[in-house]
């Protein structure tokens, strides 16, 4: 039998131990803060527009630092974070495509936001594939998604550029026709279904070669200057059930016809791709048509309305209850200033993240990594070891990155770094961010 003074001696032993640990952490983050905090002192330029930070040690559950870290900024695509999380709760193996029933010698199939299919990059060909070898006959059923073509409060004047397609519960190619030219003088559309839509306009008061759709119809207007040979411009097309339909058949080589059926709870599902794949292609490039579509897809899981409004607050209710500010959330990709989240909320969300991953190698695989790959690859020095692995939001006059640095030491501490209202060039606030973050990285 033991000894009972022997066990209560190894006890005292293991709790000295741990917190000589805590002590020790503590210590350490102390100095961290002071000299961090000095840093941002020093700066010549944060005090001319808002700016917040947080710094925070997973290992000993505190902040290292904060300035500001309460305060709300508008996050630009840092919003995509929450997309991500949610698709790990969400969705955290496949992507669903398309759902759908056969009745007699007839497929009835329903969107469900996909936006892996036939993307330029993702190229998603399983539910077009199911499609096209089907030998029944094929009817659509629109009427999923309840929203607007445009999310809550995105610019109605960025209409005609490639970051802002429309949104819709079957989405194909991008939602958007792609102009290039093989060589001068020739150009080319893709979808060539959009071809006659296109119209010389010698109005057009245009220098350089710049397509313009008009705002309500797919009437593309293309200026009187020379086709460039290297032109390559994406413009998001008018969605429609009917443009939808059209694109269905020219893809399919097949008749598609409309039905007006409520899609039973029992449809069957089609998965196009691995989340993580699609997750990655919305993170690294920061892509809104794929954020924006990833929600509806997750509504779909759910058994929910696709509704951007009604999915968000689902996830809210659901997932991010631990927050310590109330969000204020209306898209999934950023693109609208109505979002507004702090830093330590952005912190709060890293964590939840890191901890649903539960593996770092691949979590910071799906991460722009500074000098390395993404929207960080040229923010910093080009390496094939990165020491930040974040995400980017840039809108005019805001730019932030919120993420995981690794420190010289072996540390991963969670940031976030938000910077709105300034009118200095993007340029200067983001080679201020770089300064901090390698500062961070050097001497912990």
């Amino acid at each position: 039998m033991q000894n009972p003074t022997s066990v209560v001696y190894k006890q005292l032993i293991c709790l000295t131990f741990i917190l000589a640990i805590c002590f020790t952490a503590c210590s350490s983050n102390k100095i961290i803060s002071r000299k961090v905090s000095k840093e941002f002192k020093n700066s010549t330029i944060i005090n001319k527009y808002h700016a917040g930070f947080a710094l925070y040690d997973m290992s000993a559950k505190q902040m290292i630092f904060e300035k500001d870290a309460s305060t709300y900024y508008t996050p630009a695509s840092n919003t995509k974070l929450f997309t991500f999380y949610a698709g790990l709760k969400m969705a955290p193996d496949s992507i669903p495509s398309l759902r759908y029933i056969e009745r007699g010698d007839s497929l009835i199939f329903w969107g469900t936001g996909d936006p892996s299919f036939l993307q330029t990059k993702l190229k998603g060909t399983k539910a077009f594939d199911f499609l096209k070898n089907s030998n029944k006959k094929l009817f659509f059923s629109p009427g999923r998604y309840t929203g607007d073509f445009y999310g809550n409060g995105w610019q109605w004047d960025d209409y005609n550029d490639y970051y802002q397609p429309e949104i819709n519960e079957l989405p194909l190619m991008d939602n958007v026709v792609l102009v290039s030219a093989t060589k001068p003088g020739e150009m080319q559309i893709l979808p060539q279904s959009f071809a006659s839509c296109f119209v010389k306009d010698s109005t057009l008061n245009s220098k350089a070669f710049k397509v313009i759709r008009d705002f309500n119809t797919n009437l593309f207007k293309i200026p009187s200057v020379p086709i460039p040979e290297k032109i390559n411009q994406q413009i998001p097309y008018k969605v429609s059930t009917a443009n939808t339909v059209n694109l269905l058949m020219d893809t399919l080589n097949k008749f598609v016809g409309v039905s007006d059926i409520k899609m039973p709870i029992d449809a069957k599902t089609i998965f196009n791709l691995k989340s993580d794949s699609v997750f990655r292609e919305m993170l690294l490039p920061s892509d809104n048509f794929i954020a924006e579509h990833l929600l509806l897809t997750y509504a779909d899981r759910m058994g929910l309305e696709l509704n951007t409004s009604k999915v968000i607050s689902y996830i809210e209710k659901q997932y991010l209850s631990t927050l310590p500010d109330k969000i204020r959330w209306v898209d999934g990709s950023g693109l609208s200033r109505g979002n507004l989240f702090t830093p330590r909320d952005m912190i709060a969300l890293l964590e939840l993240i890191y901890n649903e991953v539960k593996d770092e190698k691949r979590l910071f695989d799906l991460l722009p990594a500074g000098g390395k790959s993404g929207t960080l690859r040229n923010a910093y020095p080009k390496t094939d070891n990165p020491f930040v692995f974040g995400k980017t939001g840039s809108l005019s006059n805001n730019h932030n990155q919120s993420g995981y640095v690794v420190t010289k030491k072996g540390r991963v501490l969670l940031f976030s770094f938000m910077n709105n209202n300034f009118v200095l060039p993007t340029a200067e606030v983001r080679k201020e961010m770089v300064r901090i973050m390698t500062y961070i990285h050097e001497n912990f």
